[in-house]
């Protein structure tokens, strides 16, 4: 690929590593330093690729709270179980995507799938936080569980490369999550040697996560696995061309230029709300597990 144009590279972040629960050996190039510039996204975990002993006990988050934004889980191996004081449960697999609405409020819990922990195997998923806009963060919560075959995709323009549209419109397709503000989210998937052009909306806030493999932008700057490439607003364009085979992660959406306050599992606009959050939480207000009762 030889163009050099496109959208402004801002920067190349990599991970830091750390255990989640019992059951998550996770890289996370996020929250950083680049935080506002890739807005409404807040947060990635890259789970993996990790081993998993066969066991009887399934592994991974004892039940925790949220409040006011989304979390998004894309699998790529392995199996993970989800459930919530909201009353939604749901199993995912490879390919799958889980779009969680934390809203008002729920505690929800992820562990290793029953039948995937006790065979054992690999598990490898990528968990992202999406902020929404202040008149969202109290909605009720919602959970949609989407299957891989769900999931529209395109080709790359020499028909070698896939791209999954999950949320947005790519190329004219659009995909399936529903989501608070514009956010185009895509999957995708590069054999060694292709290359493609991602148009994107300019005033988007754009970001590049290699979940696995190489690849050179506007011809010249690297990024490798795990690590997250921070777009400017110059263009609509980033080329890529993948000098292994790549899986990637576009995040790309419209900025939510609203206040932000964040305490651990609550993400909201004021202190103020912050403090609610905590109390409501403490209370029991944001629902309990039946055992726990």
């Amino acid at each position: 690929m030889t163009q050099t144009s496109g959208r402004r590279i801002f920067q190349v972040i990599d991970g830091n590593k750390k255990f989640v629960g019992d059951g998550f050996d996770v890289t996370s190039p996020m929250p950083g330093p680049r935080i506002r510039q890739l807005s409404p996204f807040l947060l990635i975990d890259h789970t993996g690729p990790m081993p998993v002993a066969p066991t009887e006990v399934p592994l991974g988050t004892p039940p925790h709270p949220h409040r006011g934004f989304e979390t998004v889980t894309v699998m790529y191996e392995g199996y993970l179980a989800h459930r919530d004081t909201a009353g939604y449960t749901g199993a995912l697999g490879p390919g799958d995507v889980q779009w969680m609405t934390a809203g008002a409020g729920l505690l929800h819990e992820e562990r290793h799938e029953r039948e995937f922990a006790r065979r054992g195997g690999t598990l490898e998923l990528l968990q992202l936080w999406v902020n929404v806009p202040a008149r969202d963060k109290m909605a009720p919560p919602r959970y949609q569980n989407i299957r891989a075959q769900d999931i529209p995709e395109v080709a790359t323009a020499d028909g070698r490369g896939r791209i999954r549209v999950v949320s947005g419109t790519h190329q004219g397709v659009a995909g399936p999550a529903e989501t608070f503000s514009p956010i185009t989210l895509l999957d995708v998937h590069l054999p060694a040697g292709t290359a493609t052009t991602l148009t994107l909306p300019a005033d988007y806030n754009v970001g590049i996560y290699v979940v696995k493999g190489a690849i050179t932008m506007h011809g010249n700057r690297p990024a490798v696995t795990k690590q997250l490439v921070v777009f400017g607003w110059d263009s609509t364009d980033v080329h890529l061309t993948a000098t292994e085979d790549s899986v990637l992660t576009i995040l790309s959406g419209e900025p939510i230029e609203e206040p932000l306050a964040t305490y651990g599992p609550f993400v909201m606009n004021t202190n103020r709300e912050l403090v609610q959050a905590i109390a409501d939480f403490e209370s029991g207000g944001m629902g309990q597990f039946p055992e726990d009762e």
